[in-house]
Parts: C-alpha cells; sequence; structure tokens
C-alpha cells in the first residue's frame, strides 16, 4: 500500500508544479533555489504555500464564470 499520498499521479506535472512554486515564491518574496530549500523559515514555505492555493482557487474560480 502506497501511503506517500504528496506523490503527483503525472510525472510530467512535476515540472509544471516546480514553476509554479517558484513563480508564487517571487511573487510574495521568497527566495526559493533549485532543491533542498529546507533553510526556509515556517512563516516564509506558509506564504509560499498560501500564494499557491490563491492562485489555484483564483484560477478555479475563473473557469466556472
Amino acid at each position: 500500500m502506497n501511503r506517500n499520498s504528496n506523490k503527483l499521479t503525472v510525472p510530467e506535472a512535476k515540472a509544471a508544479m516546480e514553476r509554479f512554486k517558484m513563480e508564487a515564491a517571487n511573487e510574495v518574496g521568497v527566495n526559493l533555489k533549485e532543491g533542498y530549500n529546507g533553510d526556509l523559515t515556517s512563516r516564509q514555505a506558509g506564504s509560499v504555500g498560501g500564494q499557491m492555493v490563491k492562485k489555484m482557487i483564483e484560477a478555479y474560480e475563473n473557469s466556472i464564470k
């Protein structure tokens, strides 16, 4: 049984998600680097994740209009 629910089902989506994450980080002023970013504060990581969710919600809302 695969317990890793964070794996992307479509391997090609990984590059798109990386670009999306970098774009969101840039928008909130967090400097991400390729690879490991474990040195980020919780606040920085949360702001990147929050920006990603905000953009996904906006995209969804625009698609249903």
